[in-house]
């Protein structure tokens, strides 16, 4: 038996095409779409503290007032932006595919959304997903989980977890580039140049570790391919899961 109707936020509701903003005054001259893929320009070009009602509504040639009869806050701007820059999320898990792979791809799929649209990163998180793309992003994610023997809460922390890492990872090597491009360096320089800082500072016994690391790699000289770190988590938080699933289905 399914859950009695409630009433969905105006904004969301909005958002799935279920109703219009009501509106009073002369008929509306934009569509919700226009508005938002405004601000969206704003972010790309400008930055996110760019983004403002009257800043939109000035790209649209309008009065700010006028928008908010499309989005009753900025909040809800910001979230139909964060929506329409996510876009479709990666193809669902194919019939052959192994979960592993496919929420591998999915995660990669997420730092890609970020890594195209860096100002994401500056979105905070209003509450979990409900606008179209997001939720469809989570129901692929979600899908990627079928048949392993999870319990759905346990398929729905996995997504949070994975997607939490994508999030974090995306933004620490954004906002590396970003500081690396103040300084007028590439990142691969940038890093060269803080090892090189760090080797100075800690020379002496006080920081072991640290000693450590620096001689293993100086004496090695490996050189790790880009985004090894990325791959490096995500097989580690990939293979928690799988200790997990083999746990549910009883094999080792």
């Amino acid at each position: 038996m399914s859950e009695p109707d409630v009433d969905l936020p105006e904004s969301v509701a909005t958002a799935w095409g279920l109703r219009e903003r009501p509106g009073k005054g002369p008929k509306r001259s934009l569509t919700l779409e226009q508005v938002v893929a405004a601000a969206v320009k704003v972010a790309e070009t400008d930055g996110l503290a760019a983004v403002s009602m009257s800043r939109v509504a000035g790209e649209l040639g309008v009065a700010t007032m006028s928008l908010y009869r499309y989005v009753s806050t900025k909040t809800d701007l910001l979230d139909l932006m964060v929506d329409v820059a996510y876009g479709d999320p990666p193809p669902p898990r194919g019939t052959d595919e192994g979960w592993r792979p496919a929420l591998a791809r999915w995660a990669e799929a997420n730092v890609a959304a970020i890594q195209r649209h860096p100002w994401l990163r500056h979105v905070p998180i209003s509450g979990p997903p409900i606008r179209p793309n997001q939720v469809r992003w989570m129901e692929h994610g979600l899908g990627t989980l079928r048949g392993t023997g999870l319990r759905p809460s346990e398929r729905l922390s996995t997504v949070l977890l994975v997607s939490g890492y994508a999030r974090n990872w995306a933004t620490l090597t954004a906002d590396i580039t970003e500081a690396a491009a103040r300084s007028g360096l590439s990142p691969e320089e940038a890093g060269i140049r803080y090892w090189q800082h760090l080797d100075q500072l800690t020379r002496g016994t006080a920081f072991p570790a640290i000693r450590e690391l620096l001689t293993d790699w100086a004496e090695n000289e490996e050189e790790e391919e880009f985004d090894a770190e990325w791959r490096f988590g995500l097989d580690r938080i990939l293979d928690g899961v799988e200790v997990l699933i083999r746990s549910r289905s009883g094999t080792t």
